[in-house]
């Protein structure tokens, strides 16, 4: 690897952030990297087994066959924070030039992320909006208007009436409660006649399918009035899904969330699910390394940098923030399209 990192990093990230990253080294260049020349940029998602996580290796492979640098992902075994925290650890022994992480919990990765800057290594996110030790995070669109969007799609299937609940694959997971927080603001201003269970309004699935079908079914079984469900893990809609039609509840209990094409695909022609909302992951991992290497390349990050894949050609920083920059990435899926995304 060739060690180009931010010269200011390690005496003050604000500063040099401040002064629109002036503090790159003068030797970075934009053109395709290849042996001394490559950077060594390493993606760290959730877990290294989640289908979307495999899927986002994709993007984050063909940002490495497409810039020449030693780029890779590289997870956990499971989504858990202190696992994430130690592939982490040792990325900054190994001296890499910059990390992005996808957090499964922020605040347990602030120290370790801290660590990682001191020692002159870029770090960004994705799905970290509250993530206070990176330089940027990416979004793939403003996660209130994702959440409001969700909401849209369940009211239409609940015929814009009944109670409903709201599910997250962590508590403390950022993206998925801005999500859920932007349905239930959504409901509240649109849907009068949409009631937020008050007794359990936040449901969570651990981003596992069987947490979210047996939670679903306890839901359900405890509070018959429930009539739909806002999921937010990608795990969420099929486990929600499963509860339903195990129930009887086809036609009677919706869920709406976010969720894979193909590994929902018979969820969506049974008419369990209506539609699903996401973004493509392969997008986000190759964003994310750009971004990496824009930062190292001592490029300026401001509105309307393009990080070269659909949905962030043209990011900009949400209201009120020097840190966090959103897309518009997201997209619908039905029974209708849901042969067409190729994965």
């Amino acid at each position: 690897m060739k060690q180009r990192r931010f010269a200011g990093l390690a005496i003050g990230l604000v500063a040099v952030v401040g002064l629109g990253l002036a503090g790159c080294s003068a030797d970075a260049d934009t053109s395709t990297a290849s042996g001394e020349d490559a950077y060594t940029i390493v993606i760290v998602p959730k877990d290294s087994t989640n289908p979307w996580f495999v899927r986002m290796e994709e993007g984050v492979n063909k940002f490495a066959a497409d810039s020449g640098n030693d780029v890779y992902q590289k997870g956990p075994a499971e989504t858990d924070a202190t696992l994430q925290v130690q592939v982490i650890q040792d990325l900054i022994a190994q001296g890499v030039d910059a990390i992005g992480v996808v957090p499964v919990d922020p605040g347990a990765l602030e120290t370790v992320l801290k660590q990682a800057m001191d020692a002159g290594i870029v770090v960004v996110t994705h799905e970290g909006a509250s993530q206070e030790n990176t330089m940027y995070d990416i979004e793939a669109f403003n996660n209130t208007q994702y959440g409001a969007f969700i909401m849209d799609n369940l009211a239409e299937a609940m015929g814009e009436e009944g109670t409903y609940a709201t599910m997250v694959g962590h508590v403390t997971n950022a993206s998925h409660n801005e999500w859920a927080d932007g349905a239930v603001e959504r409901q509240a201003e649109a849907y009068p006649n949409m009631t937020l269970l008050a007794a359990e309004p936040r449901v969570e699935s651990q981003d596992d399918g069987e947490v979210a079908y047996q939670a679903a079914k306890e839901l359900l079984k405890k509070y018959p009035e429930v009539t739909g469900i806002v999921g937010t893990s990608s795990f969420d809609a099929p486990g929600v899904a499963r509860a339903i039609e195990e129930l009887g509840l086809t036609g009677k209990v919706f869920v709406s969330g976010t969720g894979m094409p193909a590994a929902n695909k018979s969820i969506l022609e049974k008419g369990l699910v209506k539609t699903l909302t996401l973004w493509d992951p392969a997008d986000a991992g190759y964003a994310l390394a750009s971004l990496a290497e824009q930062i190292l390349d001592g490029e300026d990050i401001s509105d309307g940098v393009n990080l070269g894949v659909t949905g962030y050609e043209n990011m900009t920083f949400a209201e009120g923030s020097d840190k966090v920059l959103e897309g518009n990435g997201w997209v619908v899926i039905d029974k209708d399209n849901v042969d067409s995304f190729g994965f």
